[in-house]
């Protein structure tokens, strides 16, 4: 048990974030940063250790954390996000990550983390308009080093692998449990999981987040949560209404780091 999340703090000027499926609305950023005070703090009650990274104020995605690194045990992998207005960010979460990890670097193609589901010791990565073929060869050739197998992933109509897919938990019999939108890929794809999809009045709620012995689901989705209450996992509901104008999902705002061999 226990570990470290990695967050970073919402900027002011998260309602400049970049968008590619949601129309742009209004954000109240200080509703915001109150909802992922909320969403720190459901991690804390998971049994993880928050430890913030530098701040980028002048960065509109700087929150969404996750599409800047992978976290593979002692490891953690820099990647190189899709959008153009992202690329600074990766220096940042380097930074912050440097005394926790041995690092390495994407240096070809590119790479969003939220395309990228870890089953064991395969890391399944999700062709999309963030992560290219050329992205995917780099990150087989680094995680090779370390004992970590790559496979591309198909989807479709979504944002990352992991706003269609993530995996929640295990349930009694030890079974880990792959939570899919049917809409959005083919859970053939991925071996070593049972594979659950998400009622069809609720594609969004695909995206949540295995905490330690608890899985965070986004509030508003009541149908999932009681699916993955059935199957015997913890889950606590956070509301992230206003992340989500941003295009967010649980998992994208905190890197998580688990005790070798936990998953």
């Amino acid at each position: 048990m226990g570990g470290k999340a990695f967050t970073r703090a919402v900027s002011p000027k998260l309602p400049e974030c970049a968008l590619t499926h949601l129309d742009r609305v209004a954000i109240d950023v200080a509703k915001a940063a109150e909802q992922h005070g909320h969403y720190e703090s459901a991690l804390r009650g998971a049994g993880f250790e928050i430890v913030r990274l530098p701040d980028l104020p002048d960065d509109p995605d700087g929150v969404f954390v996750e599409d800047t690194a992978l976290l593979l045990d002692g490891h953690a992998v820099i990647t190189r996000p899709g959008a153009v207005s992202r690329a600074d960010e990766v220096h940042s979460t380097a930074s912050g990550l440097a005394q926790h990890f041995e690092l390495h670097r994407i240096e070809q193609g590119h790479v969003d983390g939220g395309d990228v589901l870890r089953i064991g010791k395969t890391l399944h990565v999700g062709l999309s308009s963030r992560t290219n073929a050329e992205g995917i060869a780099n990150l087989a050739q680094i995680a090779a080093g370390f004992g970590f197998g790559v496979e591309p992933a198909d989807l479709r109509g979504c944002l990352h692998l992991k706003t269609a897919a993530t995996v929640a938990g295990r349930d009694p019999a030890g079974r880990l449990i792959l939570l899919y939108n049917a809409d959005a890929l083919d859970p053939a794809q991925f071996s070593g999981v049972e594979p659950v999809a998400v009622p069809a009045e609720e594609p969004d709620a695909a995206n949540v987040l295995w905490a330690g012995e608890k899985t965070i689901v986004p509030a508003g989705h009541p149908a999932t949560a009681s699916l993955l209450r059935e199957r015997g996992l913890e889950v606590v509901e956070i509301d992230v209404s206003e992340l989500r104008k941003a295009e967010a999902g649980v998992t994208c705002m905190s890197l998580i780091s688990h005790p070798i061999g936990d998953r």
